[in-house]
């Protein structure tokens, strides 16, 4: 079942986020498998991300690996824990 997953991240500046995701994609393997769409937002108050996973269990097993590099960089723990859903539908304009 798909999953919606949406993360307010207050004090994130696009800059760090840039830095994690580098940090991110240098890792061997497929650091991203099963997310199907993701999407970061700069807002005032700092980043609001927009994720939709192919499974709970795939979004859990990047979240295993992205807070420690997250928290190495000196990211800080607020926002509260992700909102999540499951998905009724989802398409994608012009796909096969």
């Amino acid at each position: 079942m798909a999953i919606f997953m949406h993360a307010t991240l207050p004090g994130i500046t696009t800059d760090q986020y840039d830095t994690l995701n580098s940090e991110l994609q240098a890792l061997p393997g497929d650091t991203f498998a099963g997310c199907l769409s993701h999407v970061c937002v700069a807002s005032d108050s700092g980043l609001e991300i927009f994720d939709l996973w192919e499974s709970e269990e795939a979004m859990d097993k990047f979240t295993t690996v992205m807070m420690p590099v997250a928290q190495g960089l000196g990211f800080p723990q607020t926002g509260g824990p992700p909102k999540i859903a499951q998905v009724h539908n989802h398409w994608t304009p012009g796909a096969a």
